[in-house]
């Protein structure tokens, strides 16, 4: 089974370059990131080309974070600032060669929030498919996220299908879903033809997932079995040195020979 570092959790505490190559000697097949803006997107571009890994996704900015925000798109009356943030993300991917975009909803409720939402999305996804990028909308739980619009997988799948454009997925981190709804095979399953990402990370401390109240040993066996082969985000907080906090991956890393 292959998975993607999340380094905006992993070895945050380098420059993104030098993050991007400790995930490639630590045998990550992917990275994906949050706000990486302070780094010019040349040189996440080279650092890819030179570990041979691939940047599966990055994240609109959330607007002003002294004041709570969590993004802009399904705010009212925000509309051009949401914009501006989403045709900053699609620059940076295209530059820097990343996949696809996580544009953020933002702490919002309403019809008027949903109806700005699916607008801003329409224009990141027409924008997104020019170059072949994927547009991802994920669910966060109210303990993390306190008040986000987009917080259930039915009002994400909902959307998505609303808008239907075909660039536009659910990112499924099953940390957030456990909290949410839990029965997180089943959902997934239901949900799979929508799902872009999938990450991962313990129940309830966020934290390595080889412990807590979510059992991966089936978890990750029943996503294999569903035929997802692509990398799957570990999206952790480690406790103390990233390098000291990969035992879990050796224990998942052999899931895919096993279920055969």
């Amino acid at each position: 089974m292959k998975f993607s570092a999340n380094l905006g959790f992993l070895w945050n505490n380098l420059p993104l370059p030098d993050a991007i190559h400790a995930a490639s000697m630590a045998n990550f097949a992917a990275v994906e990131c949050h706000w990486p803006y302070a780094v010019p997107a040349n040189q996440i571009r080279d650092a890819l080309q030179e570990t041979g890994l691939s940047m599966l996704g990055l994240n609109t900015r959330r607007g002003d974070t002294k004041i709570g925000e969590n993004g802009l798109s399904a705010l009212p009356g925000r509309e051009a600032e949401a914009c501006a943030a989403i045709d900053e993300a699609l620059d940076y991917a295209r530059a820097s060669g990343t996949l696809s975009v996580h544009v953020m909803a933002g702490n919002s409720s309403g019809p008027r929030a949903r109806e700005t939402f699916l607008a801003n999305l329409d224009h990141a996804c027409a924008e997104a498919a020019k170059d072949g990028i994927a547009i991802l909308i994920e669910p966060l739980n109210p303990y993390n996220a306190p008040g986000y619009f987009l917080n259930s997988t039915s009002q994400a799948a909902d959307i998505i299908r609303t808008l239907g454009a075909p660039n536009l997925q659910m990112m499924f981190d099953c940390y957030h879903i456990q909290i949410i709804e839990g029965d997180v095979v089943r959902r997934l399953t239901s949900l799979l033809n929508l799902v872009g990402h999938i990450q991962i990370a313990a129940v309830p401390d966020r934290g390595t997932p080889d412990h807590g109240e979510l059992n991966y040993d089936y978890v990750l066996r029943a996503i294999h079995k569903l035929g997802w082969n692509r990398p799957i985000g570990a999206e952790y907080l480690p406790d103390g040195l990233t390098e000291e906090s990969l035992g879990w991956m050796e224990r998942f890393a052999d899931i895919s020979e096993e279920t055969r």
